[in-house]
C-alpha cells in the first residue's frame, strides 16, 4: 500500500495539472482579435483599439487588416502610427452619398492594413482608430479582420456572434453601440463612454471565460480530494 505522503504528492500533481490545463484552455479561447471599448454612443467619435495577440507559438504575426462595415460608413476616420509598422488606408465609393454636416459624403474608409512589424509568440500589438461620427440606426458595427502569420496562415476573423448562441471560433471584433445619455461608464482601455447595463455587464466577456476555467478546476480539486477520502477510509475498514 502506498505510503500517506506518496499518495499526498500524487493527488497533489494530478490536481494541479488538472487546474493548469483548464485555465490554459480559457485562456487560449479568450486569446481573439476584439476591439476597445466594447461599446460606445450613437452619433459621437471615438478612438477603437484592435487587440491583436500572437495565437501561434512558431510563427509572429505579421500584418492586420480591418474591414470597416460598407453598410455603415464612417465620414471620419484617422489613424495613430505604430512604430515599426506601415500602415495603408482604402477608401470606396459609396453607392449613396450620405447626408453629413455642411455637405454629402461620396466615399469613405473601408479598410485599413498594417503590415512591415512583427508580434512575436506570446506577445500582442494594439492599433488605434479615432472614428465618427458613429452611426444612429444600428446598435452595432462588426469590423471584420485578417491576422497574417510569417509562415503565410491568414485567420479570418470575420463570424458573427449571435446573443444566446455559442461564440464562435473566429469571432469578428464588435463595437456595440447605445443610445445617447445612457447612464452607466465605461472607462475600458482608459476611454470614457457612457453604455447601458446590459453592455457594461458583458464587456469582458474573455474574463468571464478565464473565471469559469478556474472554477472547474476548483471542482476538480474537489472531488479530488473526496475521491481520496473515501479511499482511504475503505483502506481502514
Amino acid at each position: 500500500m502506498p505510503s500517506l505522503s506518496h499518495a499526498a504528492r500524487r493527488l497533489g500533481a494530478v490536481t494541479a495539472l488538472s487546474v493548469m490545463s483548464v485555465i490554459g484552455l480559457a485562456t487560449a479561447a479568450s486569446a481573439h482579435v476584439t476591439v476597445n471599448p466594447k461599446t460606445a454612443e450613437q452619433g459621437s467619435y471615438t478612438k477603437a483599439t484592435f487587440r491583436v495577440p500572437n495565437e501561434r507559438d512558431n510563427a509572429s504575426t505579421t500584418k492586420l487588416v480591418v474591414n470597416l462595415p460598407a453598410e455603415h460608413p464612417l465620414p471620419s476616420v484617422s489613424v495613430r502610427p505604430v512604430p515599426g509598422w506601415t500602415v495603408k488606408v482604402d477608401k470606396s465609393k459609396l453607392a449613396t452619398p450620405m447626408k453629413i454636416e455642411g455637405g454629402e459624403l461620396t466615399e469613405a474608409v473601408t479598410k485599413i492594413t498594417w503590415s512591415g512589424g512583427k508580434i512575436d509568440p506570446g506577445n500582442f500589438q494594439e492599433f488605434d482608430v479615432s472614428m465618427g461620427p458613429l452611426p444612429t440606426n444600428t446598435d452595432q458595427l462588426m469590423f471584420k479582420a485578417d491576422q497574417t502569420y510569417s509562415n503565410g496562415e491568414v485567420v479570418k476573423w470575420d463570424a458573427p456572434t449571435t446573443e444566446g448562441a455559442a461564440e464562435p471560433e473566429h469571432p469578428a471584433p464588435v463595437l456595440k453601440l447605445v443610445p445617447k445619455g445612457s447612464t452607466s461608464v465605461n472607462t475600458t482601455s482608459g476611454l470614457v463612454s457612457k453604455t447601458t447595463p446590459k453592455a457594461s455587464e458583458s464587456a469582458d466577456d474573455g474574463t468571464a471565460r478565464l473565471l469559469g476555467g478556474i472554477g472547474i478546476g476548483v471542482g476538480v480539486l474537489s472531488i479530488a480530494v473526496g475521491g481520496y477520502g473515501l479511499t482511504r477510509a475503505r483502506s481502514r475498514s
